[in-house]
């Protein structure tokens, strides 16, 4: 498949600048990938979808305040963004600058901590911090927190709660799981009262999940890799599910890529590691049979793999008619629920 079969047209006017009031106030397009069918609903009416054995499985990530800008020795200013901490000391991170850093030479972070370049790992830099303070405690004291690309105002501290969900715990995305910032503490009460399960993964996003595809044949994309880590509690709250004749449910395309990462043997396992996996029309899943999710990208990773999990004509048929109806699209923006073909 080529990557402009993925491509839209959206008005800027339809790109989330800012977050709904309430959270749940979001609207909820949901789509039957067998049949197609479309229906136009509110996100506060989740509990109604679901049924009573379904389990509702979570991204538990926190993002960090991964935005951070600097100096080089020479006195040239870098915007450093941090795509990962690895432990302590040292961290991997995209560096703008008029002239990209060579190994060995050291940076003045934030005007309060110095960090030495390592190495060059492909568009990433290998960072160590110069400073006794764990790096991650480093980046939460003099970072900002990282909106995505296309909105345009300046993180403020409405985004500092916005942009992060009510059950995040596990620093480490550089971009938030965006199904979930619909979750209100008011839903994940009717949730539970409603006893519908509720299990956790977690997967910390990278700022790759922004990138489009620049090449033409999408099997020829390099798929950016992420951490991720499915607890054998979540792995038995699944077969508990589905021995009962419920639904797996993934909010948000994170969460689906890490069970069916976790699944790539052809068994579900528990377990942390690195997943790359590129979901695109033609994959078989294994785990989900439900995906809540928001509206993503042209030509991106993300609307590929919604296109493999409802059907590629349907999604463009339903984003189609999230254009018509106005819906708000992207990380602030509204949100679909879709039944897998």
């Amino acid at each position: 498949m080529r990557t402009t079969d993925f491509d839209f047209y959206l008005p800027d006017e339809l790109i989330a600048q800012f977050p709904a009031p309430e959270r749940s106030a979001s609207k909820l397009l949901r789509l039957d990938g067998s049949t197609g069918q479309l229906s136009d609903d509110w996100f506060r009416d989740l509990p109604e979808f679901l049924g009573p054995d379904d389990l509702l499985i979570l991204n538990d990530t926190r993002v960090i305040k991964a935005r951070l800008t600097g100096e080089k020795a020479s006195g040239g200013k870098i915007e450093v963004m941090v795509e990962r901490v690895i432990d302590n000391q040292r961290l991997l991170a995209q560096i703008r600058a008029s002239r990209s850093p060579k190994p060995g030479s050291l940076l003045r972070i934030a005007d309060a901590f110095d960090a030495k370049v390592i190495e060059r790992q492909d568009d990433l830099f290998l960072l160590e911090i110069l400073n006794p303070v764990p790096a991650i405690e480093l980046i939460d004291r003099h970072g900002s927190l990282p909106l995505p690309p296309y909105i345009s105002h300046a993180a403020d501290d409405h985004d500092e709660e916005r942009y992060q969900t009510v059950f995040a715990r596990e620093l480490g995305a550089v971009a938030a799981p965006t199904a979930g910032l619909h979750f209100d503490d008011a839903m994940m009460e009717r949730l539970g009262t409603s006893g519908i399960a509720i299990a956790y993964v977690t997967l910390h996003v990278g700022a790759g999940t922004f990138q489009p595809v620049r090449v033409d044949n999408i099997h020829e994309h390099k798929m950016h890799s992420e951490l991720y880590s499915v607890p054998q509690a979540t792995v038995d709250a699944i077969r508990l599910a589905q021995s009962r004749g419920g639904k797996v449910t993934a909010v948000g395309t994170t969460v689906l890529r890490a069970l069916e990462s976790a699944a790539h043997n052809g068994e579900l396992q528990g377990g942390s590691g690195e997943t790359d996996i590129f979901i695109t029309p033609g994959y078989r899943f294994q785990v989900v049979e439900r995906l809540l999710t928001n509206f993503h990208l042209p030509k991106s990773t993300l609307l590929m793999l919604v296109s493999a999990f409802a059907g590629t004509d349907h999604i463009k048929q339903a984003y189609q008619h999230a254009i018509e109806a106005r819906y708000r699209f992207f990380s602030y923006g509204d949100a679909m629920l879709i039944e897998r073909a």
